[in-house]
């Protein structure tokens, strides 16, 4: 339970009962991990790092670590899953197992059947606060390069791509015109970032980045952080329904340390119903600009209100919203919003994109027109 700083010294207990004295080299709070290094009176055995990518659902594991306080205890099971994201941090991509997983087992090895150290046991899932059956592992593909960075340097060096990003859904997909909903859509672009030096614009789906495959959204920040600061790599994005090529030269990720209510809107000159998507929407005004707070470069149009239970409010769309593209064209008036609904419909299509800017900035998203 001792929450470790760089530089402490500390005592490692070994599960021979062996205390020898150890020093913090370097942490990571973003994957939990810390890095000692022990002060031996005598030769240590190690065990080497194995390719956590190469296990498949189903191999048999073991885990060995001091549940309860009981030193040296070894478990056995199966890899359930991988790929698990338990909202952890940023780069969540944990090994899911069934062996026994206890309070104490954190920081112990998970070992394949060839004796390699696949994962690092982290967390478990449970009611109970005992084993169920479902613990996590940092698998080594994420340990082993923070390791290597925090005894090289005592500290980890992520790259930063500068944008906002969200999952493609099928509707997005179908939309934008992806045979498969895979990549992550940028929504917004970091000013001065290392995207918008490579002109990626929001409404680009990053389908690769290096010579990595962004299966999920989430795989491209560990993607990106991986990526060694200062390289200049191939992003292929998906514009305008084809495939196109930037290049990105990775910068630095530096770490940084009015909620609207929903109530009744005023009448507004201008406002009018869009019934297709549920929503009374308006040109921007002053006095809408002031009420809402909007800043004196915002565009589109505003949301004033959202029907309940309509393709709007089962997206998250609130009050004060911006709607600033539809179908990828700029919008500034309800009426341009409703030809780009007719144009939708036209094509035989019951989905339109529309770019939301609101209280967790930029997204996109994909709304049925009409009722489900």
């Amino acid at each position: 339970n001792h929450v470790i700083q760089d530089a402490d010294e500390i005592t490692v207990a070994f599960h021979n009962k062996k205390r020898l004295k150890a020093k913090v080299v370097g942490r990571d709070a973003k994957t939990d991990l810390a890095v000692l290094k022990v002060i031996p009176d005598h030769k240590l055995v190690h065990v080497s790092f194995g390719n956590s990518d190469a296990a498949r659902v189903g191999d048999w594991i073991v885990a060995i670590g001091n549940p309860f306080g009981l030193g040296g205890t070894v478990t056995a099971g199966i890899l359930s899953a991988r790929g698990r994201n338990i909202n952890a941090g940023p780069y969540d991509d944990f090994l899911q197992t069934d062996a026994s997983i206890n309070r104490g087992n954190s920081g112990g090895p998970l070992f394949n059947l060839k004796g390699e150290v696949i994962g690092i046991n982290t967390a478990i899932f449970s009611p109970s606060g005992g084993s169920v059956g479902i613990g996590f592992a940092i698998p080594s593909s994420v340990s082993e390069p923070v390791i290597r960075q925090l005894i090289k340097k005592g500290r980890v060096e992520r790259g930063w791509f500068g944008v906002h990003i969200q999952a493609v859904t099928p509707d997005i997909a179908k939309t934008l015109g992806l045979k498969e909903p895979y990549g992550a859509l940028v929504a917004s672009v970091i000013k001065g970032g290392p995207a918008e030096k490579a002109k990626i614009k929001p409404g680009d789906v990053i389908l690769k980045f290096g010579n990595r495959k962004v299966l999920k959204m989430r795989n491209l920040p560990r993607i990106v952080a991986e990526t060694p600061v200062g390289d200049t790599v191939n992003a292929e994005i998906w514009r305008d329904k084809k495939l196109i090529i930037r290049k990105v030269t990775v910068a630095k990720l530096e770490d940084q340390d009015e909620k609207m209510t929903m109530s009744t809107p005023k009448k507004s000159k201008g406002a009018k119903k869009v019934k297709a998507l549920g929503l009374t929407l308006s040109a921007i005004t002053p006095g809408l600009r002031k009420r809402f707070k909007l800043t004196k470069s915002a565009k589109g149009v505003v949301v004033l209100k959202v029907v309940k239970d309509s393709p709007a409010a089962e997206k998250g769309i609130r009050v004060g919203d911006l709607i600033d593209e539809v179908n990828q064209e700029e919008v500034t008036t309800p009426a341009h919003i409703e030809r780009e609904i007719k144009k939708v419909l036209k094509s035989g299509r019951k989905v339109v994109l529309v770019r939301v800017e609101g209280q967790g900035g930029g997204r996109f998203l994909g709304l049925r027109i009409g009722k489900k």
